[in-house]
């Protein structure tokens, strides 16, 4: 009988140590898939929402907003699976440059849902361009603003 309860113990053990060693190669795992997931969504989304019409009028890069938020729910929601949570956060759009900051949390969906432990990863992303001047923006930014819109406009008509 004393062999037997320590098989019994050896095997309640042995169980335990699979669900520890789940549930930490789950944490690390899925903190590692968030960040590419995260950063290929955004690269594609970006390249969806550029405005290749208005570049090509007036040779500044421009990012619809709208156009990046919804490409980039859509391709997220393609590529997750359902064994965790996710949270979207988008923090920053810019249009012109375009920048954007995209925050993602997600949990783990293992055994307790009360006890979930939250992974955080954001990224940040710019779309350059090939030495092309806004002046407006560069105006805008610049202290001394001696210029107005209408000599960007008039700029722009001259290119």
């Amino acid at each position: 009988m004393n062999k037997g309860m320590v098989m019994i113990g050896v095997i309640i053990m042995a169980i335990f140590g699979i669900i520890a060693i789940n549930m930490i190669t789950s944490q690390q795992v899925g903190q590692e898939l968030d960040y590419y997931l995260l950063k290929d969504t955004t690269e594609a989304a970006m390249e969806d929402a550029m405005s290749y019409e208005f570049y090509g009028e007036t040779g500044i890069n421009r990012m619809d907003k709208e156009k990046f938020m919804e490409s980039f729910i859509r391709r997220f929601a393609d590529s997750v699976d359902a064994t965790r949570t996710y949270d979207i956060e988008f923090i920053d759009l810019n249009e012109t440059p375009p920048k954007v900051s995209v925050r993602i949390s997600s949990k783990s969906n293992f055994i307790n849902s009360n006890e979930q432990t939250d992974i955080t990863t954001s990224v940040d992303m710019v779309v350059e361009s090939d030495y092309q001047d806004d002046v407006f923006t560069t105006n805008l930014l610049d202290k001394n603003n001696k210029t107005s819109t209408k000599d960007y406009t008039n700029k722009m008509k001259e290119n």
